[in-house]
């Protein structure tokens, strides 16, 4: 039979592996070869089809029972289309008892008898054994309401079947989904426990990792459909003071005219909560300060460091006390900071 595939060396398991083997074969191999573990490689995607569709003919007896009736028959010398029509199969329709029949036993599914002679090929086989065609549309929809991405590519999942692209699953009805997550700053830096609100209507509490950044996915195992995973993508909103460049955050502090002359201990807000730094004498607006350490975690959570710009203010509404002081100044003062002017 044409493009025979054969299912147990695909999973890498002999033909007397139980279930469980069979299930523990397919997570290992699924978790290498999964799309998401392996983007733009071609190859891994067509070997994550194969170990899918494997997997989902030997984990259910009844099927695995009809594969390997038609294994023993393809393997016979001169097996051909001739052979195949006076020797047909049992289908998982027929309520005869459970243990798989004499080779030369005529199966039924239903009212209507089965037999080789009407499979063309071994996709054609399998396309009946999965139930793909009738299912086709009613897959699709559900794909499409899970998230899950239907791929109308050239790639194929095999000739006359639908072009899915599957995820990491140990049934076929489970399916991994994503959901979009926005956070404050501060609790992404945090992380902790965390309730959140699916559009599903499902209420959730996480631990939330700490120094989370935007583009992250974040796993929870077990919270998609029919016990598939959610990946929850993280975006962290902008801030008010604080902008993150990396590891590195910035943040620009007003101080008084006094202040940048005189220099001194001030306050400056921080990740962690407020701390003082010292201003040197004679700071210049724009100039950069640091805090080091107190910055945001990168991937190996080592911190980067806090840069202070400087913005010297002026009071637009002195009082009295205080315009008397800036005139005095003013009088008495000789720095000029025009004098150098280029022009």
């Amino acid at each position: 039979m044409q493009n025979f595939r054969n299912y147990y060396e695909i999973l890498g398991v002999s033909p007397e592996a139980s279930s469980e083997e069979i299930k523990k074969a397919f997570r290992r191999l699924a978790l290498q070869y999964h799309p998401d573990r392996n983007p733009g490689d071609k190859s891994a995607e067509e070997k994550f089809k194969d170990i899918s569709e494997a997997y989902e003919v030997l984990y259910n007896s009844d099927k695995r029972a009809q594969y390997d009736q038609l294994g023993r028959f393809w393997k016979k010398k001169g097996f051909n289309r001739k052979a195949a029509t006076a020797s047909s199969f049992r289908t998982a329709g027929d309520s005869s008892n459970g243990t798989r029949q004499n080779r030369n036993a005529t199966g039924r599914n239903g009212s209507q008898e089965v037999d080789y002679s009407q499979f063309p090929d071994f996709n054609s086989f399998v396309d009946q054994l999965l139930s793909r065609r009738q299912a086709a549309k009613a897959t699709a929809t559900a794909q499409e309401r899970s998230s899950v991405r239907i791929n109308n590519s050239s790639n194929a999942f095999r000739p006359g079947t639908t072009k899915t692209s599957y995820t990491v699953s140990t049934r076929p009805n489970r399916k991994d989904v994503e959901a979009h997550l926005t956070l404050p700053l501060e609790k992404a830096y945090e992380g902790g426990r965390e309730r959140i609100r699916l559009e599903d209507g499902r209420s959730l509490e996480i631990d939330m990792p700490t120094g989370m950044v935007t583009g992250q996915r974040v796993r929870l195992k077990g919270q998609g459909i029919a016990g598939g995973d959610l990946y929850l993508k993280i975006t962290v909103a902008p801030h008010s003071f604080f902008k993150v460049e990396g590891s590195d955050i910035l943040c620009q502090l007003p101080v008084t005219p006094s202040e940048a002359v005189l220099g001194g201990a001030v306050e400056v807000p921080t990740l962690d909560g407020r701390v003082k730094m010292t201003v040197p004498q004679g700071v210049r607006a724009g100039q950069r300060l640091r805090l080091a350490g107190k910055g945001y975690p990168n991937s190996d959570g080592v911190r980067g460091d806090q840069l202070v710009e400087i913005q010297i203010t002026v009071p637009i509404n002195p009082n009295p006390q205080e315009r008397s002081l800036y005139e005095k100044l003013r009088q008495i003062e000789r720095f000029n900071p025009r004098l150098d002017l280029p022009v």
